[in-house]
């Protein structure tokens, strides 16, 4: 999750696609001109080869603030821990 974070925050296309499950994943990822300003973990819970993240996400765009709060749901492929997607609240 962490490592996600900070591919939106330093505009990396390529991690965000390389962490996202090939099912879910968009053809384009479009990374706006929003600038992530921190993020707060609230919840991690791995089962298996499964595992929920919630968490909060604080961000400016054109003057504006906010925070995005979602639990995302991951799985293990390959070793490796993907998004698959996430409900945002």
């Amino acid at each position: 999750m962490r490592s996600r974070y900070t591919a939106f925050a330093v505009g990396d296309a390529d991690h965000l696609v390389r962490t996202w499950h090939p099912r879910t994943r968009p053809e384009e990822i479009d990374l706006d001109d929003t600038v992530w300003e921190g993020l707060v973990i609230d919840e991690a819970v791995e089962d298996g080869d499964a595992a929920t993240v919630a968490f909060r996400a604080s961000w400016r765009r054109d003057g504006e603030r906010g925070v995005l709060s979602e639990r995302s749901r991951f799985v293990r492929r390959g070793g490796r821990w993907v998004y698959v997607d996430g409900d945002v609240g």
